[in-house]
Protein backbone atom coordinates (compact mmCIF):
# COMPACT_ATOMS: atom_id res chain seq x y z
CA UNK A 1 0.00 0.00 0.00
CA UNK A 2 1.56 3.43 -1.07
CA UNK A 3 2.24 5.54 2.34
CA UNK A 4 -0.19 8.63 3.57
CA UNK A 5 2.00 11.32 3.51
CA UNK A 6 2.04 13.69 6.69
CA UNK A 7 4.12 17.05 8.00
CA UNK A 8 4.33 16.02 11.79
CA UNK A 9 4.22 19.45 13.98
CA UNK A 10 6.56 18.48 16.46
CA UNK A 11 7.26 21.39 18.44
CA UNK A 12 7.30 20.90 22.29
CA UNK A 13 6.22 17.28 21.89
CA UNK A 14 8.33 14.35 23.27
CA UNK A 15 10.71 12.03 20.77
CA UNK A 16 12.21 9.11 22.02
CA UNK A 17 15.31 8.29 19.71
CA UNK A 18 17.03 4.55 21.30
CA UNK A 19 20.36 4.97 19.72
CA UNK A 20 23.22 6.70 19.45
CA UNK A 21 25.18 5.99 16.59
CA UNK A 22 25.76 7.42 12.67
CA UNK A 23 21.55 7.22 12.07
CA UNK A 24 20.69 8.83 15.29
CA UNK A 25 23.45 11.71 14.21
CA UNK A 26 21.71 12.39 11.16
CA UNK A 27 17.99 12.20 12.73
CA UNK A 28 18.10 14.19 16.01
CA UNK A 29 19.73 17.66 14.40
CA UNK A 30 16.31 17.51 11.96
CA UNK A 31 14.06 16.35 15.15
CA UNK A 32 15.26 19.55 16.85
CA UNK A 33 14.72 21.73 13.84
CA UNK A 34 10.88 20.87 13.98
CA UNK A 35 11.09 21.96 17.75
CA UNK A 36 10.92 18.41 19.13
CA UNK A 37 11.60 17.52 23.07
CA UNK A 38 14.04 14.92 21.87
CA UNK A 39 14.98 12.34 24.81
CA UNK A 40 17.98 9.98 23.66
CA UNK A 41 18.64 6.93 25.44
CA UNK A 42 22.22 4.97 24.30
CA UNK A 43 24.86 3.99 26.44
CA UNK A 44 27.31 5.68 24.19
CA UNK A 45 26.56 8.05 21.75
CA UNK A 46 28.77 10.06 18.69
CA UNK A 47 30.23 13.11 19.68
CA UNK A 48 28.07 15.46 18.24
CA UNK A 49 25.07 13.99 20.18
CA UNK A 50 27.22 14.25 23.15
CA UNK A 51 27.52 17.72 22.56
CA UNK A 52 23.91 18.55 22.00
CA UNK A 53 23.50 17.12 25.60
CA UNK A 54 25.95 18.97 27.12
CA UNK A 55 24.34 22.23 25.48
CA UNK A 56 20.90 21.47 27.10
CA UNK A 57 19.53 20.77 23.64
CA UNK A 58 18.65 17.28 24.06
CA UNK A 59 17.93 14.82 26.92
CA UNK A 60 20.48 11.63 27.05
CA UNK A 61 19.94 9.13 29.38
CA UNK A 62 23.41 6.39 29.10
CA UNK A 63 22.07 3.30 29.42
CA UNK A 64 20.12 0.66 27.54
CA UNK A 65 16.50 0.79 26.29
CA UNK A 66 14.06 -0.54 29.00
CA UNK A 67 10.23 -0.63 29.19
CA UNK A 68 8.61 2.25 29.77
CA UNK A 69 10.82 4.79 27.67
CA UNK A 70 8.31 5.03 24.94
CA UNK A 71 5.60 6.25 27.71
CA UNK A 72 4.65 9.98 26.62
CA UNK A 73 6.54 9.51 23.62
CA UNK A 74 4.36 10.97 20.31
CA UNK A 75 7.27 9.70 17.98
CA UNK A 76 9.99 7.00 17.71
CA UNK A 77 13.02 6.15 16.69
CA UNK A 78 14.88 2.78 17.08
CA UNK A 79 18.64 3.19 15.52
CA UNK A 80 20.38 0.76 17.23
CA UNK A 81 22.54 -2.08 15.83
CA UNK A 82 21.16 -4.71 17.49
CA UNK A 83 17.34 -5.82 15.94
CA UNK A 84 16.13 -7.41 18.96
CA UNK A 85 16.48 -3.74 20.84
CA UNK A 86 15.11 -2.22 17.95
CA UNK A 87 12.46 -5.05 17.48
CA UNK A 88 11.33 -4.10 21.42
CA UNK A 89 11.64 -0.78 20.81
CA UNK A 90 9.39 -1.23 18.00
CA UNK A 91 6.17 -3.20 19.89
CA UNK A 92 6.63 -1.34 23.07
CA UNK A 93 5.13 1.69 20.20
CA UNK A 94 2.83 -0.35 18.75
CA UNK A 95 0.97 -1.45 21.65
CA UNK A 96 0.51 2.26 23.10
CA UNK A 97 -0.20 3.46 19.69
CA UNK A 98 2.69 5.71 18.89
CA UNK A 99 4.04 5.71 15.37
CA UNK A 100 7.66 4.54 14.92
CA UNK A 101 10.72 4.16 12.55
CA UNK A 102 12.85 1.02 12.86
CA UNK A 103 16.01 2.62 10.95
CA UNK A 104 17.25 -1.43 10.11
CA UNK A 105 13.72 -2.75 8.83
CA UNK A 106 11.86 -0.41 6.42
CA UNK A 107 9.37 -3.61 6.28
CA UNK A 108 8.76 -3.77 10.17
CA UNK A 109 8.18 0.19 10.24
CA UNK A 110 4.93 1.95 11.28
CA UNK A 111 6.30 4.85 9.47
CA UNK A 112 9.26 5.76 6.80
CA UNK A 113 11.40 8.42 6.79
CA UNK A 114 11.80 10.75 3.92
CA UNK A 115 15.12 11.55 1.68
CA UNK A 116 14.33 15.69 2.97
CA UNK A 117 15.93 18.94 2.41
CA UNK A 118 15.23 22.81 2.56
CA UNK A 119 15.10 25.70 0.17
CA UNK A 120 13.83 28.91 -0.43
CA UNK A 121 11.27 28.39 2.63
CA UNK A 122 10.43 25.13 1.28
CA UNK A 123 10.52 21.51 3.02
CA UNK A 124 10.54 18.77 0.38
CA UNK A 125 10.40 14.91 1.53
CA UNK A 126 10.54 12.10 -1.03
CA UNK A 127 9.78 8.89 -0.77
CA UNK A 128 10.38 6.15 -3.67
CA UNK A 129 11.04 2.77 -1.98
CA UNK A 130 14.46 3.40 -3.17
CA UNK A 131 16.45 5.09 -0.11
CA UNK A 132 19.36 6.03 -3.17
CA UNK A 133 16.55 7.38 -6.10
CA UNK A 134 14.23 9.44 -3.13
CA UNK A 135 18.19 10.70 -1.86
CA UNK A 136 18.71 11.33 -6.00
CA UNK A 137 15.37 13.09 -6.58
CA UNK A 138 15.59 15.47 -3.32
CA UNK A 139 18.88 16.75 -4.20
CA UNK A 140 17.38 17.33 -7.67
CA UNK A 141 14.98 19.65 -6.75
CA UNK A 142 16.52 21.47 -3.63
CA UNK A 143 19.08 22.28 -5.50
CA UNK A 144 17.01 23.71 -8.00
CA UNK A 145 15.49 25.48 -5.76
CA UNK A 146 18.15 26.35 -4.51
CA UNK A 147 19.52 28.05 -7.82
CA UNK A 148 16.21 29.40 -8.35
CA UNK A 149 15.97 27.47 -11.76
CA UNK A 150 12.91 25.84 -10.46
CA UNK A 151 10.92 28.62 -8.69
CA UNK A 152 7.25 29.29 -8.68
CA UNK A 153 7.60 33.46 -8.15
CA UNK A 154 4.66 35.35 -6.72
CA UNK A 155 3.72 32.30 -5.01
CA UNK A 156 1.89 32.36 -1.47
CA UNK A 157 4.72 34.08 0.32
CA UNK A 158 5.66 37.14 -1.97
CA UNK A 159 9.03 38.78 -0.66
CA UNK A 160 8.81 42.44 0.02
CA UNK A 161 10.88 45.22 -0.43
CA UNK A 162 14.87 45.30 -0.90
CA UNK A 163 17.23 42.40 -1.02
CA UNK A 164 20.93 43.77 -0.61
CA UNK A 165 22.43 40.47 -2.37
CA UNK A 166 26.50 40.35 -1.86
CA UNK A 167 27.19 38.03 -5.36
CA UNK A 168 30.89 37.19 -4.00
CA UNK A 169 34.39 38.10 -5.85
CA UNK A 170 33.16 36.91 -9.76
CA UNK A 171 32.66 33.53 -10.43
CA UNK A 172 28.71 33.37 -10.16
CA UNK A 173 29.07 30.11 -8.67
CA UNK A 174 30.63 31.89 -5.57
CA UNK A 175 26.75 33.77 -4.74
CA UNK A 176 25.13 32.24 -1.64
CA UNK A 177 22.48 29.76 -2.14
CA UNK A 178 20.53 32.46 -0.03
CA UNK A 179 21.37 35.22 -2.70
CA UNK A 180 20.40 33.01 -5.87
CA UNK A 181 17.23 31.97 -4.17
CA UNK A 182 16.57 35.51 -3.76
CA UNK A 183 17.47 36.87 -6.84
CA UNK A 184 15.49 34.48 -8.76
CA UNK A 185 12.39 35.66 -7.17
CA UNK A 186 13.19 39.22 -8.10
CA UNK A 187 10.59 42.16 -10.12
CA UNK A 188 13.50 44.45 -10.53
CA UNK A 189 17.49 44.10 -10.20
CA UNK A 190 20.04 46.70 -9.86
CA UNK A 191 23.06 45.51 -10.59
CA UNK A 192 26.40 46.45 -10.33
CA UNK A 193 29.90 46.18 -12.73
CA UNK A 194 31.48 43.97 -10.50
CA UNK A 195 28.38 41.32 -9.68
CA UNK A 196 28.22 37.95 -11.19
CA UNK A 197 26.26 39.51 -13.85
CA UNK A 198 26.13 35.79 -15.49
CA UNK A 199 23.60 35.05 -13.20
CA UNK A 200 20.84 37.50 -15.37
CA UNK A 201 20.68 35.45 -17.98
CA UNK A 202 18.55 33.25 -15.34
CA UNK A 203 16.22 35.32 -14.71
CA UNK A 204 12.46 35.00 -16.42
CA UNK A 205 11.91 37.31 -19.05
CA UNK A 206 9.63 39.76 -16.76
CA UNK A 207 12.44 40.98 -14.55
CA UNK A 208 13.39 44.59 -15.15
CA UNK A 209 17.31 44.67 -15.07
CA UNK A 210 19.01 48.05 -14.43
CA UNK A 211 22.65 48.73 -14.86
CA UNK A 212 23.91 50.44 -11.87
CA UNK A 213 27.38 50.07 -12.38
CA UNK A 214 30.43 52.47 -11.43
CA UNK A 215 33.16 52.23 -13.92
CA UNK A 216 36.71 53.17 -12.44
CA UNK A 217 37.11 57.24 -13.87
CA UNK A 218 34.25 56.72 -16.09
CA UNK A 219 30.45 56.88 -15.74
CA UNK A 220 28.55 55.99 -12.93
CA UNK A 221 24.87 56.07 -11.48
CA UNK A 222 24.90 58.34 -8.98
CA UNK A 223 24.62 56.58 -5.32
CA UNK A 224 21.88 59.02 -4.65
CA UNK A 225 20.26 57.96 -7.59
CA UNK A 226 20.38 53.86 -7.15
CA UNK A 227 19.32 54.40 -3.50
CA UNK A 228 16.15 56.35 -5.15
CA UNK A 229 15.27 53.59 -7.58
CA UNK A 230 15.20 51.11 -4.93
CA UNK A 231 12.91 52.80 -2.59
CA UNK A 232 10.60 53.89 -5.39
CA UNK A 233 10.06 50.37 -6.78
CA UNK A 234 9.70 48.58 -3.78
CA UNK A 235 7.05 50.92 -2.83
CA UNK A 236 5.66 50.35 -6.25
CA UNK A 237 4.73 46.92 -4.47
CA UNK A 238 8.06 44.99 -7.07
CA UNK A 239 10.28 43.17 -4.84
CA UNK A 240 13.69 44.49 -5.73
CA UNK A 241 16.93 42.65 -5.55
CA UNK A 242 20.47 45.03 -5.43
CA UNK A 243 23.32 42.72 -6.68
CA UNK A 244 26.96 43.04 -5.73
CA UNK A 245 29.84 42.16 -5.85
CA UNK A 246 31.67 40.70 -3.01
CA UNK A 247 30.21 41.12 0.01
CA UNK A 248 27.33 44.46 0.62
CA UNK A 249 29.20 45.49 3.64
CA UNK A 250 32.66 45.51 2.75
CA UNK A 251 33.42 48.41 0.81
CA UNK A 252 30.32 48.21 -0.78
CA UNK A 253 27.97 50.99 0.68
CA UNK A 254 25.96 48.40 1.47
CA UNK A 255 24.88 50.04 5.03
CA UNK A 256 23.94 53.78 2.89
CA UNK A 257 21.52 51.45 1.11
CA UNK A 258 19.59 49.60 3.50
CA UNK A 259 19.71 53.31 5.51
CA UNK A 260 17.80 54.65 2.49
CA UNK A 261 15.76 51.90 2.37
CA UNK A 262 15.00 51.84 6.23
CA UNK A 263 14.27 56.07 6.53
CA UNK A 264 11.61 55.56 3.87
CA UNK A 265 9.82 52.86 5.21
CA UNK A 266 10.97 49.82 3.20
CA UNK A 267 11.66 46.45 4.23
CA UNK A 268 14.88 45.63 3.68
CA UNK A 269 17.08 41.93 3.92
CA UNK A 270 21.18 42.03 3.81
CA UNK A 271 22.44 38.28 2.00
CA UNK A 272 26.46 38.51 2.77
CA UNK A 273 28.41 37.59 -0.07
CA UNK A 274 32.57 36.22 -0.43
CA UNK A 275 34.23 39.35 -0.01
CA UNK A 276 36.92 39.42 -2.45
CA UNK A 277 39.55 40.57 0.06
CA UNK A 278 39.31 37.06 1.01
CA UNK A 279 38.40 35.25 -1.34
CA UNK A 280 40.32 36.64 -4.54
CA UNK A 281 43.80 35.75 -2.50
CA UNK A 282 42.31 32.05 -2.10
CA UNK A 283 41.62 31.69 -5.26
CA UNK A 284 45.42 32.38 -6.14
CA UNK A 285 46.46 30.28 -3.73
CA UNK A 286 47.15 33.03 -0.71
CA UNK A 287 46.18 32.38 2.57
CA UNK A 288 45.75 36.25 4.25
CA UNK A 289 46.90 34.66 7.56
CA UNK A 290 49.29 31.20 7.83
CA UNK A 291 50.52 29.88 11.24
CA UNK A 292 53.91 30.96 12.20
CA UNK A 293 53.63 33.84 8.86
CA UNK A 294 51.21 35.87 10.00
CA UNK A 295 48.39 36.29 12.74
CA UNK A 296 46.40 39.11 11.26
CA UNK A 297 45.58 40.94 7.81
CA UNK A 298 44.22 44.49 7.42
CA UNK A 299 41.93 45.29 4.17
CA UNK A 300 42.81 48.36 2.96
CA UNK A 301 40.66 51.02 0.65
CA UNK A 302 43.19 52.93 -1.40
CA UNK A 303 40.27 54.71 -3.62
CA UNK A 304 42.64 58.09 -2.19
CA UNK A 305 46.60 57.69 -2.29
CA UNK A 306 48.54 57.73 0.63
CA UNK A 307 48.84 61.36 2.10
CA UNK A 308 45.14 62.53 0.37
CA UNK A 309 43.43 64.89 3.01
CA UNK A 310 40.91 62.24 2.60
CA UNK A 311 42.32 59.52 3.43
CA UNK A 312 41.85 57.77 7.14
CA UNK A 313 44.55 55.13 6.45
CA UNK A 314 47.37 54.95 9.18
CA UNK A 315 50.03 54.03 6.95
CA UNK A 316 52.56 54.46 9.30
CA UNK A 317 51.24 51.66 11.31
CA UNK A 318 50.47 49.63 8.68
CA UNK A 319 54.42 50.02 7.42
CA UNK A 320 55.67 49.25 11.26
CA UNK A 321 53.28 45.87 10.93
CA UNK A 322 54.12 42.39 9.99
CA UNK A 323 50.70 41.45 9.21
CA UNK A 324 49.24 41.04 5.81
CA UNK A 325 47.93 43.79 3.85
CA UNK A 326 45.05 43.12 1.67
CA UNK A 327 44.38 46.28 -0.76
CA UNK A 328 41.72 47.16 -2.87
CA UNK A 329 41.60 49.72 -5.43
CA UNK A 330 45.38 50.01 -5.79
CA UNK A 331 46.40 49.37 -9.20
CA UNK A 332 46.55 53.00 -10.11
CA UNK A 333 48.66 53.94 -6.87
CA UNK A 334 50.92 50.98 -6.21
CA UNK A 335 53.79 52.57 -6.31
CA UNK A 336 52.86 55.14 -3.74
CA UNK A 337 51.57 52.87 -1.24
CA UNK A 338 54.86 50.66 -1.63
CA UNK A 339 57.00 53.89 -1.18
CA UNK A 340 54.60 54.99 1.93
CA UNK A 341 54.99 51.65 3.65
CA UNK A 342 58.75 50.94 2.91
CA UNK A 343 58.91 54.67 4.20
CA UNK A 344 57.68 53.07 7.97
CA UNK A 345 59.56 50.22 7.81
CA UNK A 346 58.14 47.29 5.71
CA UNK A 347 61.08 45.66 3.87
CA UNK A 348 61.92 46.58 0.12
CA UNK A 349 61.88 42.65 -0.39
CA UNK A 350 58.38 42.12 0.77
CA UNK A 351 56.94 39.66 -1.39
CA UNK A 352 53.53 41.00 -3.07
CA UNK A 353 51.24 38.92 -5.09
CA UNK A 354 49.25 41.32 -7.86
CA UNK A 355 45.69 39.30 -8.70
CA UNK A 356 43.69 41.11 -11.81
CA UNK A 357 40.42 39.20 -12.85
CA UNK A 358 40.04 37.29 -9.20
CA UNK A 359 38.03 34.19 -9.34
CA UNK A 360 37.36 34.60 -13.36
CA UNK A 361 38.49 32.49 -16.35
CA UNK A 362 40.85 35.40 -17.07
CA UNK A 363 42.46 35.21 -13.87
CA UNK A 364 45.89 36.05 -13.89
CA UNK A 365 48.40 36.57 -10.99
CA UNK A 366 52.08 38.69 -10.94
CA UNK A 367 54.21 38.26 -8.38
CA UNK A 368 56.99 40.81 -7.22
CA UNK A 369 58.02 42.56 -4.31
CA UNK A 370 57.38 45.46 -2.51
CA UNK A 371 60.17 48.02 -4.19
CA UNK A 372 59.47 46.86 -8.00
CA UNK A 373 55.87 45.86 -7.97
CA UNK A 374 54.84 49.35 -9.51
CA UNK A 375 57.08 48.73 -12.59
CA UNK A 376 56.03 45.10 -13.05
CA UNK A 377 52.15 45.94 -12.78
CA UNK A 378 52.98 48.80 -15.83
CA UNK A 379 54.70 46.05 -17.37
CA UNK A 380 51.91 43.67 -17.52
CA UNK A 381 49.38 45.85 -18.64
CA UNK A 382 47.39 45.25 -15.23
CA UNK A 383 43.86 47.35 -14.91
CA UNK A 384 41.12 47.37 -12.47
CA UNK A 385 39.95 45.06 -10.75
CA UNK A 386 42.97 43.64 -9.22
CA UNK A 387 43.40 42.85 -5.58
CA UNK A 388 47.39 43.25 -4.30
CA UNK A 389 48.47 41.15 -1.82
CA UNK A 390 51.51 42.16 0.69
CA UNK A 391 53.53 40.05 3.23
CA UNK A 392 55.06 37.13 3.78
CA UNK A 393 51.77 35.03 3.03
CA UNK A 394 52.67 35.64 -0.66
CA UNK A 395 55.79 32.93 -0.02
CA UNK A 396 53.21 30.32 1.09
CA UNK A 397 51.24 30.69 -2.31
CA UNK A 398 54.63 30.38 -4.28
CA UNK A 399 55.41 26.65 -2.16
CA UNK A 400 51.51 25.64 -2.59
CA UNK A 401 52.07 26.11 -6.52
CA UNK A 402 55.15 24.28 -7.18
CA UNK A 403 53.70 21.75 -5.04
CA UNK A 404 50.43 21.58 -6.96
CA UNK A 405 52.64 21.25 -10.17
CA UNK A 406 53.82 17.94 -9.22
CA UNK A 407 50.39 16.80 -7.84
CA UNK A 408 48.72 17.60 -11.19
CA UNK A 409 51.78 16.14 -13.37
Amino acid sequence: MDPYLLGLRLEGRRVLVVGGGAVASRRVPALLDAGADVLLVSPKVAASLEDLAAAGRIRWEPRAYRPGDCDGAWLVCACTDDPEVNAAVAAAAEAQRTWYVRADDAGASAAWTPASGQAAGIRVAVLSGDPRHSAAIRDAVVAGLQSGRLSARHGRRHPAGVAIIGGGPGDPGLITVRGRQLLAEADVVLTDRLAPRSLLDELRDDVEIIDAGKIPYGRAMAQEHINAALVRHAQAGRFVARLKGGDPFVFGRGAEEVLACLRAGVPVTVVPGVTSAVGVPASAWVPVTHRGVAQEFHVVSVHVPPGDERSTVNWELLGGSSGTLVLLMAVERIGAVADELMRYGRSPDTPVSVIADGTLPTQRTINSTLEHVESRVAEEGVRPPAIAVVGDVVSVAAEITELMRHVTA
